[in-house]
């Protein structure tokens, strides 16, 4: 069960009767999706249900009685818990790929009726905080502290991202970003930017970004500092966002999200300036089992557009281990340390991504 689905994760559809919903105004994306799923899977039941989430979902779940729903409908930003909680009501577990840093973080306000339903209610099962938490939790053990984390997203400019994506990040630049737990360290989105250096793509621009691991890493990690960039490869326009962002921060009456759509298409004029080719680095620096600096740089490369495979990953590996009766976890939380490393590298096989670590 699928709220809009990215058409990066076709590829990794290997379950069967998972139904789609989306909101109204993407029917006919939902179509296509639907169309391409069943030519890559014919035997596999697929249905296709087209309807308002907001309105209508109790009666498609009780209609359709799918064992998962996931959510992919942003932006998380702005979004409530009224899907999570009619997926409980009717039994259903529910995953989504939530970035929003209050949304993911709050999930757990679910919790006592999640368990209470002995299901699965799972927020941000994607890049943030699962694959981060899932890299840290291969890492730790070689650092007896971790001092400072810096690691970011760098998509290249023909890779795909939709609106909700766009509108999410335009809900943020230019304001305040709340430090992390445990720190003092005040940050203005799509600010302080500066250039990271990634294995066979080169430097890329780089700004701050909002998101959940800020309020959940520090405490379960004792990670002392913590920062969160992301980029765009076309400098024209990462500098044209970190512009806007000081409109907002010198107080003009400007609501930036209101006008995502057409940025992102004055955005996707200028891919030709750029590749499909992406990466995510975490650089950690603290102290080894002995006592002494130890920094280790860690990175994962995407080629050839299949850098939007990434972030489905972490979701893809729960459904699977759900439908198999595999899963452990029950009631809602944030998805932090729940899948592995190792799991998210072998879902991403026969893909044209590779992870360094130096």
């Amino acid at each position: 069960w699928q709220s809009f689905t990215p058409p990066a994760v076709i590829k990794h559809y290997r379950l069967c009767g998972l139904v789609l919903h989306c909101r109204l105004h993407n029917a006919l994306k939902a179509n296509e999706l639907g169309t391409q799923l069943q030519n890559i899977s014919p035997n596999t039941g697929i249905k296709i249900a087209i309807f308002d989430a907001n309105t209508e979902l109790k009666q498609q779940l009780e209609k359709y009685k799918p064992k998962i729903v996931i959510n992919t409908v942003g932006p998380f930003q702005t979004a409530n818990y009224n899907i999570a909680k009619i997926c409980i009501e009717c039994g259903v577990h529910y995953i989504d790929l939530a970035d929003g840093r209050e949304f993911v973080c709050n999930i757990s306000n679910l919790n006592a009726a999640a368990t209470s339903a002995k299901i699965s209610v799972i927020s941000g099962a994607s890049t943030v905080p699962a694959l981060s938490s899932a890299v840290i939790e291969q890492i730790k053990g070689e650092f007896s502290e971790i001092t400072m984390l810096n690691y970011g997203i760098s998509p290249g400019q023909k890779a795909e991202r939709g609106l909700a994506t766009t509108q999410g990040i335009l809900t943020y630049i230019g304001k305040q970003i709340p430090a992390p737990k445990g720190s003092a360290n005040i940050r203005y989105g799509w600010q302080d930017i500066h250039h990271i250096t990634y294995p066979q793509l080169g430097k890329r621009w780089m700004a701050n970004c909002e998101i959940p691991d800020f309020d959940l890493l520090p405490q379960k990690y004792n990670i002392k500092k913590m920062n969160f960039s992301a980029g765009m490869e076309s400098s024209l326009l990462h500098l044209s966002i970190w512009s806007l962002s000081w409109l907002v921060r010198f107080g003009l009456p400007v609501k930036l999200v209101n006008y995502a759509a057409p940025l992102l298409k004055i955005s996707q004029l200028f891919d030709w300036l750029g590749t499909k080719d992406g990466g995510m680095h975490m650089i950690f620096n603290g102290l080894n089992l002995e006592g002494r600096p130890k920094s280790i740089k860690w990175y994962i490369i995407a080629k050839d557009g299949d850098g939007p495979q990434i972030p489905t990953v972490p979701t893809i590996i729960i459904a699977k281990k759900i439908m198999r009766d595999q899963f452990d976890y029950i009631g809602a939380m944030p998805c932090v340390g729940i899948v592995s490393l190792d799991e998210c590298i072998q879902e991403l096989d026969g893909f044209n991504i590779k992870t360094y670590q130096v």
